[in-house]
Order: structure tokens, then C-alpha cells, then sequence
């Protein structure tokens, strides 16, 4: 088993060292710039003061984001799904008639 990297990241001008599996890096710093750029997006807005606070309706932000994602991809994979069950369907269709025809 690999052993897990120290990584480090930038939120809001403070430097953080977080651990991330090998392999994960980029994956981590791409979400670290991410949250980042939503923490200056609310600290830019000027309603909310903090860093506490700032970060908490970043990470609802974020999360709100992902449960949204998640929600169209679960449709998507369901309006596919049935596709993909019509299809079977006709193509099940086909192959009797085919069947059918080789008969006579």
C-alpha cells in the first residue's frame, strides 16, 4: 500500500499541508483553488466577515453545487436507462420477426 503525500495549498492566503493518497495531487489542488476562489467570491461580496464564516457558506455552496450534479446525473442515467430498454425492446422485436421470416 503507498504511503499518503503531504500536499501543500493556499486558502485565502494561508498556507494548509494536507495529506491526499498518491496520485491525487493535482486532483487535490484543483479543488483547493476551487474552494479558494469561492472563499474570495464571498469575502468579495462583503455580506459575510470571517474566515470561519466565509468557509462554512463556501463549503454549503460547494456542497449544494455537487448535490445538484449528482441529482442531474441520476436522471440522466435514468432517462438513459430507459433508452437503453426501449432499445433492447425493438431490437428483441427484430429478432423475432427475423426469426419469424427464417421459419416460413
Amino acid at each position: 500500500m503507498s504511503e499518503a503525500r503531504t500536499v501543500n495549498v493556499s486558502l485565502l492566503d494561508k498556507d494548509y499541508q494536507v495529506s491526499c493518497p498518491p496520485g491525487e495531487e493535482l486532483a487535490l489542488q484543483r479543488a483547493a483553488q476551487r474552494l479558494d476562489q469561492q472563499m474570495r467570491d464571498i469575502r468579495a461580496g462583503g455580506k459575510i466577515i470571517g474566515l470561519e464564516r466565509i468557509t462554512i457558506m463556501a463549503a454549503l455552496n460547494l456542497s449544494y453545487s455537487l448535490q445538484a450534479a449528482e441529482t442531474q446525473l441520476e436522471d440522466t442515467q435514468k432517462a438513459s436507462q430507459g433508452d437503453v430498454d426501449r432499445l433492447a425492446e425493438r431490437v428483441g422485436q427484430a429478432l423475432g420477426q427475423l426469426r419469424q421470416l427464417k421459419l416460413n
